[in-house]
């Protein structure tokens, strides 16, 4: 049983990857506009990039003049797009079982569709949704964090593992 559940939680994560990728990376293009975008042939461009903390998200929280559905979804949105990482990560793997651990996944993942979009100009590089996402995986491994030491302080989880 606990191994037809591995395999399914890694589905969900291959799938959830996916759908992440897609959303992240390939947010404005279609299946053939993606190859046009797949090379190293574009020229550089370094300003609509961000590489100072906090600057967009205190522009969308204090100084935009934008429709409060936009800020939602660029700060929101970059939480909760990396919540299921966190939440699955430490199910499929003991590797994954400290907050350290957690927060340097989910920053590795976060900072590599950032340098894919600043190298292949998918999208801008943004300190902040580095922040963001971060946040998210963290958010995401405290339900699972929580569930661990209130069911081994009650002893349910060890008890379980001893009838084994």
């Amino acid at each position: 049983m606990k191994i037809f559940v591995k395999i399914v939680l890694s589905l969900f994560m291959v799938l959830y990857l996916l759908i992440l990728t897609k959303l992240t990376l390939f947010k404005t293009f279609s299946i053939t506009e993606m190859n046009g975008h797949i090379s190293f042939s574009h020229g550089r461009y370094w300003g609509s990039h961000n590489f100072i903390p906090f600057k967009t998200i205190a522009h969308y929280l204090f100084l935009a003049d934008v429709n409060p559905s936009i800020r939602i979804e660029n700060i929101a949105g970059n939480i909760i797009g990396f919540v299921p990482f966190g939440l699955m990560l430490p199910l499929l793997s003991k590797r994954f079982s400290q907050l350290k651990s957690i927060l340097i996944a989910t920053f590795c993942l976060s900072f590599t569709y950032e340098i894919l979009q600043l190298l292949f100009e998918l999208g801008s590089f943004d300190t902040d949704d580095l922040i963001l996402n971060t946040l998210g995986g963290v958010i995401g491994y405290l339900p699972i964090k929580l569930f661990y030491i209130v069911f081994k302080k009650n002893g349910t989880i060890r008890s379980q593992a001893k009838g084994q």
